[in-house]
């Protein structure tokens, strides 16, 4: 029986990384190569994501960089055919990438703060449907078809980064603001596709029984990345541990269910949100 650290190791395995680029992907990339596994970075971005894959191989790490756009099924395929022809296989899917709005102090300036559910824009509901679900869709379909291909029963673990807003709906009053307006609120479109993640992971575990590939959901919950004081202030009363949470604090999550260490597990969803969901 292999020692605990062992169940950890990904040497020898080739991990995917969607919204590579991304604070939480850039940290689901350097984590998965630490353990080992030669890690491919995807994102829309060209220049960012051989930057990412660079700084990687200078620190002694096995890395490339695909500029992908997940939305395109030729883009998709040319992605994982690159994968192959490079590492030979494919172990390890990251679903990472997502629209997300973030609400910076120039954003209503900006034109970006997301308005009510009665006004919000048809044009942003599916550009986030496409990329929120439909990116997800197109990735996984590709990559599980290779791990399919790999062996007589297929194997491979599949992560889907799922939000707490999957989970519940957002308490619109952590985004007021001191004197009460309400700029922004969490759009409805983010809650709906991250709640299809839900479905989506269930699915899928549940279609790939009988192989090794399993299907499972890490759900961290608010990272924190500059954001307003009152904000974090808001968000983090809401927590047990009365804080948001680092951008490395899902990092172990992550190894977990992407080693041997989760070996018994398919269809689930690890929750790391400081208490956020538990009352």
């Amino acid at each position: 029986m292999p020692k605990i650290q062992e169940k950890f190791d990904l040497t020898g395995r080739v991990a995917v990384v969607t919204g590579g680029v991304g604070q939480l992907g850039t940290e689901f990339c350097r984590t998965l190569a630490e353990a080992g596994a030669a890690v491919v970075v995807v994102d829309l971005n060209h220049e960012k994501c051989t930057a990412t894959a660079a700084n990687l191989e200078q620190a002694g790490y096995k890395a490339l960089g695909i500029a992908t756009d997940i939305t395109q099924p030729d883009s998709v395929n040319a992605m994982v055919a690159k994968v192959i022809a490079t590492f030979g296989h494919l172990d390890v899917l990251v679903n990472s990438a997502a629209l997300d709005p973030k609400f910076d102090p120039d954003a209503v300036s900006k034109g970006i703060a997301p308005g009510k559910f009665e006004e919000y824009p048809l044009d942003q509901w599916n550009a986030a449907l496409n990329v929120n679900l439909t990116g997800t869709f197109l990735v996984t379909q590709a990559c599980a078809r290779q791990m399919v291909a790999q062996g007589p029963s297929g194997k491979g673990s599949i992560i889907n980064i799922c939000s707490t807003y999957g989970l519940n709906g957002p308490d619109q009053r952590i985004y007021r603001k001191a004197d009460g307006s309400q700029p922004a609120f969490k759009p409805i479109y983010y809650t709906v596709t991250k709640a299809g993640i839900v479905g989506f992971t269930k699915y899928l575990a549940a279609y790939y029984m009988e192989t090794e590939i399993r299907v499972n959901m890490l759900t961290p919950g608010g990272v924190y990345n500059n954001h307003d004081e009152l904000f974090a202030k808001n968000y983090a009363a809401k927590t047990i541990l009365g804080r948001m949470a680092r951008k490395d604090e899902m990092n172990g999550a992550l190894l977990f269910l992407a080693s041997d260490a989760s070996s018994y597990m398919t269809g689930n969803n690890v929750v790391v949100d400081g208490g956020w969901t538990a009352w």
